[in-house]
C-alpha cells in the first residue's frame, strides 16, 4: 500500500519502516549470511526474504520471528516474491534454478523447479499467471503458467533486473551493458533503448513509473536515471550519493520513490506529495 518500506543488508537483517517518517519499526534477526532481497505480502502480514546463506524465510510481522526456513538452493537467493495470495514464496538463486515455496505447507522440498537457465538467477516477477525471470546468462524468461509455455528472449549480456509493464504488455530488462530494454510480452519485440546510467558490474534495479510513462534505473555513478518512455530521451537525472546506487522501488500510485546504497535510504517525492492514512 505505499506505507511501509523493507530494507535488507549486510548485517544479516531486514528492517520493516515508515519511510515518511524515516522511523525504523521493527529488526528481523535469522539470517546467516547478508540478506539479499525483501518481499512483503499482500496484506503486510508477512516478509520474505532470500540470502547468501542460501535459505529462503517467511516471517511474520508482528512478532518477527521466522515462520518457516526453505533450503534447498545451492547457492546464494538473489531474489523473492509472493504471489498474490502470498501462498507461494518463488526464489532465484546464483545455482540458476527458480524454485516456488508453498507457504502453507509444512514440507520442505519446492513445489516446483524451474531450471532452464544457464547461470544465476538475478531477478524474479509475478504477475497474476506469470513468473518472470532475468539471469546472468543474457536472457529473459517468462513462465506461463496458465498454458505451461516458456517464452524466452536473449538480450545477450547478463541481466540484472527485469520487470512487468504496469499495464501487463510489456517487459523491461536491466543489463551489465549499461542499457535497459522494453520489449513486447508477447512477440519479443524491441521497443525501446535506454542508455545513459553505468551498469557494469553490480545488480541493479530497473523500474517503471506508476503509471507507465517512464522507466528507471538504478546506476553505479551514484545517480538514478529516467527517461521517457515512448520518446526515449532521458528524463531526469537524481544524484543520489557517491557511491553505487543499488536499488529502487516506487510508490504503488503515487509519484514517490525509495533509492537505496551503502547503508542508506533516501525517499523522493514532489512537494505535494501527501502519505495516505497514518499507519502508526
Amino acid at each position: 500500500d505505499g506505507n511501509y518500506c523493507l530494507t535488507c543488508g549486510s548485517d544479516k537483517t531486514l528492517k520493516l519502516w515508515n519511510p515518511h517518517k524515516g522511523t525504523a519499526l521493527r529488526t528481523y534477526q535469522g539470517h546467516g549470511y547478508e540478506v539479499l532481497d525483501a518481499a512483503g505480502s499482500f496484506d503486510n502480514s508477512q516478509i520474505c526474504s532470500g540470502g547468501a546463506d542460501k535459505a529462503v524465510a517467511l516471517w511474520d510481522v508482528t512478532t518477527g520471528q521466522v515462520v518457516r526456513k526453505y533450503r534447498g538452493h545451492a547457492g546464494k537467493v538473489n531474489c523473492v516474491q509472493f504471489n498474490g495470495e502470498a501462498t507461494v514464496i518463488v526464489s532465484g538463486s546464483i545455482d540458476s534454478t527458480v524454485r516456488c515455496w508453498d507457504c502453507r505447507s509444512r514440507r520442505p522440498d519446492p513445489i516446483q523447479v524451474l531450471d532452464e537457465a544457464k547461470d544465476g538467477i538475478s531477478s524474479v516477477k509475478l504477475s497474476a499467471h506469470e513468473i518472470l525471470t532475468g539471469s546472468v546468462d543474457g536472457r529473459v524468461r517468462r513462465y506461463d503458467l496458465r498454458t505451461g509455455h516458456l517464452f524466452s528472449d536473449y538480450i545477450g549480456s547478463p541481466i540484472t533486473s527485469v520487470c512487468f509493464s504496469k499495464d501487463g504488455q510489456c517487459v523491461l530488462a536491466a543489463s551489465l551493458d549499461s542499457t535497459l530494454r522494453l520489449l513486447d510480452k508477447d512477440t519479443g519485440e524491441l521497443l525501446g533503448e535506454y542508455t545513459g546510467h553505468r551498469s557494469t558490474t553490480y545488480r541493479l534495479d530497473c523500474v517503471l513509473s506508476e503509471q507507465d510513462t517512464h522507466v528507471g534505473c538504478a546506476s553505479e555513478d551514484g545517480h538514478v536515471y529516467f527517461w521517457d518512455l515512448v520518446e526515449g530521451s532521458l528524463a531526469l537525472s537524481l544524484p543520489v550519493g557517491q557511491g553505487v546506487v543499488q536499488s529502487l522501488a516506487f510508490h504503488p500510485r503515487l509519484p514517490c520513490l525509495l533509492v537505496a546504497t551503502q547503508g542508506e535510504v533516501t525517499l523522493w517525492r514532489e512537494d505535494t506529495f501527501q502519505p495516505e492514512g497514518d499507519p502508526d
